[in-house]
């Protein structure tokens, strides 16, 4: 990436936490409209978070059609992150199907119950603009299966096992700025499992 044609008035002051973060955010939303992908991403946002200047900041959100630039002047609030909904996402099965996959936009807490069917969360085309997501689940005799991106980071230590399993297959180090998701709940005799998309063709995407 290169830097700018000409740097702006101030570009070599010293950048804030403040700045670093406003940066990322508006990063974080390019990627959710479908601007830079997830390597892209995970490549600025690391520079964000390392930059000393402005200048530095600035060279990361050159080619985004925003306007702002860290410092001068800020964004509203409201355009950084969206308010949080005060409903959860619930899924709920006895002996069913259900997948939430393709784009969807990620509330701040997500509530799965399986008896006995089978309930897929993907997150990999979802937009997500929160720091944290809470999930949680309840296996009872179902499967529950989550797919996130890569960078993203997943705790499962709130997570209690009866007879079921909990296999969380998310285990390459997270990237600076990347959503964390927090997983609750118990699996009492089904399955849990937590991996990231397939890299190869011609897998099926239900495995």
């Amino acid at each position: 990436m290169t830097d700018l044609p000409s740097q702006r008035p101030g570009s070599e002051l010293r950048a804030g936490h403040a700045d670093r973060e406003e940066v990322a955010e508006r990063l974080r939303e390019a990627a959710g409209d479908g601007r830079i992908d997830l390597e892209e991403l995970e490549e600025r946002l690391e520079r964000a978070f390392t930059a000393k200047t402005y200048g530095e900041l600035d060279a990361l959100t050159a080619d985004l059609p925003d306007p702002g630039a860290p410092g001068r002047p800020p964004r509203p609030q409201s355009q950084l992150q969206p308010q949080p909904s005060q409903e959860p996402m619930v899924l709920r099965t006895v002996a069913g199907d259900i997948r939430q996959t393709g784009y969807w936009v990620v509330p701040e807490r997500i509530v799965a119950k399986s008896a006995l069917g089978q309930i897929r969360i993907d997150f990999t085309r979802a937009e997500c603009r929160h720091r944290e997501v809470h999930l949680e689940l309840d296996a009872g005799m179902g499967e529950i299966r989550i797919v996130v991106p890569r960078g993203w980071s997943v705790r499962t230590d709130g997570l209690s096992c009866g007879f079921g399993s909990v296999r969380n297959r998310v285990t390459e180090p997270p990237a600076p700025g990347m959503p964390v998701l927090r997983l609750t709940g118990s699996s009492k005799a089904g399955t849990v499992v937590v991996r990231y998309p397939f890299r190869w063709p011609g897998r099926r995407s239900e495995d």
